[in-house]
């Protein structure tokens, strides 16, 4: 039985084989990550913090996403000390925010709504200034 499994298997084309996804684009980051975890944790602080154990989970969920995303902005994006120093901005928010989240303080937490909101705005200003066509941006 177990070796009739197995020769199944290689009757399969190759093309319809699993195939390891390809590393995020840019775009995929943002839209799909960076974007819906800053906006879910900064709705949960201006919403007054997380009420119960399940939205803490969703804090530290999502504080972990910008976390880590700054390390994968940093593997996709420009080699420039600018583009590296922002993506940090944004990991030490997350951190900040996890590290809140891990003690339940809801205090903490809301204190690093300014640095989610700063890290998004310092690298979009310089990075996607169409999105701020007011401070010198394209028009």
């Amino acid at each position: 039985m177990r070796h009739c499994r197995f020769a199944l298997f290689l009757l399969i084309p190759l093309t319809m084989r699993a195939q390891p996804p390809a590393p995020a684009t840019m775009k995929q980051l943002m839209v799909d990550l960076i974007h819906p975890a800053s906006n879910a944790l900064l709705l949960a602080i201006y919403r007054g913090g997380p009420k119960d154990d399940a939205e803490w989970a969703a804090v530290r969920h999502n504080a972990l996403l910008l976390t880590e995303s700054g390390t994968a902005l940093t593997t996709r994006g420009p080699r420039t000390g600018d583009w590296a120093k922002d993506a940090q901005m944004l990991s030490d928010a997350g951190a900040a925010s996890y590290k809140a989240a891990l003690v339940k303080d809801a205090k903490a937490l809301s204190a690093t709504a300014t640095s989610i909101d700063q890290a998004c705005t310092t690298c979009h200003k310089q990075f996607r200034p169409n999105v701020f066509p007011g401070a010198g941006g394209s028009k």
